[in-house]
């Protein structure tokens, strides 16, 4: 039985007008608001229309007021219908720029507000808040009704540094780091948003250890940060190492670690 026929024989004719209106309006993914919105009175008693047609499989409820057709498993997309102001972030924004090779097991979805953790049709969603100030260098991916929100990749190498336990492992990122083809004036955002002076001098550390030349301006930014208190290279190490006094980082990390971890013998 092909899928038409299969649609005609088990949808009642406001089914599959509504179906059709869907196709009309390229939407596979939507909020009830969105359909209110975009269809005005066209339609009534909406909710219940959406919750049949999710009975008979035609959609799936992502969570309350929140639909796609039956068989949309776009992860970035759903991640940002899951929250307002939601942002593809962290690990996963870093598998999305192709530097990581190992894939997340949950997509992080940035955002200002409370949310949840949860599971949708099989993927686990981790909802990071952040604060207001740190909003900012987010870009859009995909098209039309598939078009989702990530952090740029500047942002996402700054929001890595800031909260490296979303980052899939601090030797991952600083091999993402020196792969990154990143520019100074974006980077400087996306640390002076953060606010955390630590994990830019780590960049900056970094930046000048690797010898990236278009992050000069970087480097000189991230070195007006240097204080007097030393600060540990891994945040999640321990206290020890070798002190470098220009940036006031204790290594603990020691030299041939770093040098395995860029050949990946880590």
């Amino acid at each position: 039985m092909s899928q038409g026929t299969y649609l005609s024989e088990n949808l009642t004719p406001r089914q599959i007008d509504f179906m059709l209106l869907l196709n009309d309006h390229e939407l596979d993914i939507f909020t009830l608001d969105e359909i209110r919105n975009r269809l005005g009175d066209e339609v009534e008693d909406l909710p219940a229309l959406l919750e049949n047609l999710a009975d008979k499989r035609i959609l799936s409820r992502i969570e309350r007021g929140k639909y796609c057709r039956y068989g949309f498993r776009e992860e970035h997309v759903i991640g940002n219908y899951l929250v307002a102001d939601g942002v593809i972030a962290y690990w996963s924004a870093l598998h999305h720029y192709g530097l990581t090779e190992q894939f997340p097991n949950s997509v992080f979805v940035q955002t200002t507000k409370v949310k949840q953790d949860k599971t949708v049709f099989g993927v686990y969603y981790k909802f990071v808040k952040i604060a207001p100030h740190k909003q900012m260098g987010v870009i859009w991916e995909g098209y039309g009704n598939h078009r989702y929100r990530v952090t740029s990749l500047e942002k996402t190498l700054a929001d890595c540094f800031d909260l490296p336990q979303y980052s899939g492992g601090y030797a991952e990122l600083i091999r993402a780091f020196r792969e990154a083809d990143v520019h100074s004036e974006s980077l400087i955002g996306a640390c002076r948003a953060n606010r955390n002076g630590s994990a830019t001098r780590r960049m900056g550390y970094l930046a000048e250890r690797f010898g990236k030349r278009q992050l000069r301006d970087f480097v000189r930014y991230a070195k007006t940060l240097v204080h007097e208190k030393y600060t540990v290279f891994d945040p999640a190490g321990n206290e020890e190492g070798e002190y470098v006094s220009s940036w006031k980082l204790r290594m603990n990390i020691s030299e041939e670690d770093l040098k395995n971890i860029i050949h990946r013998q880590y």
